[in-house]
């Protein structure tokens, strides 16, 4: 079972980094629909809300309180995430909370945790709103998915897209849910679960940049295409891990390079989108979006390193 302060830090670190993730799945999802369909873009601006509400309660609580090797790793904002939200807010008309990026900016970690009562008490209740707003986000995503792939809409959103955040938010609400019931997590186990996840997650992320590119981009087409490309071998080699045919701690220290070099990718791609040096129907805060979640795979991948 989950000390009180495992409970506390590990809930806090889990909602800055996936409510901002859910909070951008419903941008993404809102200006992506056509005209006829402006009842699902003003379904998706209220999660939008709904998650920037939650982050907000989140971010007060957790400074002080999480641990410095998260604010450290990128995931929860970059250098790029204000500048990426202030120009997708330029381009799109709908207002980004920008507040809270700078909020997030000033948040300070700390080793030794030091709580009250009330503060876990704060933290039961924001795991019961974000399991009642995964719940009803991931029926809204399941919906508009049906809607797609029965030829019923059109949105500028790819099916894989939708299902890939669709499995993002699942995961999300899996986390919180053993949270809620103070579970503790089979480390070995996870490290399958989480690689086999991230890795796949990893290649999409390729594969949708790619997709997204102006044709005339050849050179980061040509990139985007051969990290798809690995981390779908990655993917496949932690199937042969867990059927012990390879050895975790090899595909392990793979994944943890490839996706150093996504990283590096994602980061340049990021400023180019911002600087408007990068042709593409890609908006700023997509490739911010997919920064955060390679940093966030790299430090799951470190802290694995540590225990294979």
């Amino acid at each position: 079972m989950l000390s009180s302060v495992e409970f506390i830090r590990q809930s806090l670190e889990t909602h800055l980094f996936f409510a901002r993730i859910m909070k951008e799945h419903s941008f993404f999802l809102e200006v992506g629909f056509t005209p006829r369909d402006v009842s699902f873009s003003q379904q998706a601006d209220m999660f939008r809300v709904e998650f920037d509400r939650l982050l907000g309660e989140v971010i007060f609580l957790s400074n002080g309180v999480i641990s410095p090797g998260v604010i450290q790793s990128g995931e929860v904002v970059t250098p790029y995430t204000l500048k990426a939200e202030m120009a997708s807010a330029y381009l799109t008309g709908v207002q980004i909370q920008t507040h809270l990026t700078q909020a997030e900016e000033g948040l300070m970690g700390r080793e030794h945790l030091m709580f009250a009562p009330m503060h876990e008490q704060a933290v039961c209740m924001i795991n019961q709103k974000a399991i009642a707003l995964l719940t009803a986000l991931i029926d809204f995503k399941q919906n508009i998915l049906s809607n797609v792939l029965s030829c019923n809409m059109f949105t500028v959103n790819y099916p894989l897209l939708i299902d890939h955040i669709m499995r993002e938010a699942k995961l999300y609400l899996r986390i919180v849910n053993r949270l809620q019931m103070r579970e503790k997590i089979d480390i070995d186990k996870e490290i399958y679960e989480q690689e086999l996840f991230w890795n796949r997650i990893m290649a999409e992320h390729s594969k949708f940049i790619r997709g997204l590119l102006d044709p005339t981009e050849e050179d980061l087409f040509n990139l985007a295409n051969n990290f798809g490309r690995e981390f779908d071998k990655l993917t496949e080699d932690v199937k042969k891990a867990i059927n012990r045919t390879l050895p975790i701690s090899k595909v392990t220290e793979e994944s943890l390079e490839a996706t150093k070099r996504v990283r590096d990718f994602n980061a340049q791609g990021t400023q180019g989108l911002i600087e408007c040096k990068i042709k593409s129907t890609i908006i700023p805060l997509l490739g911010d979006h997919v920064l955060r979640e390679s940093n966030h795979f790299i430090r799951l991948l470190k802290k694995f390193q540590q225990l294979v």
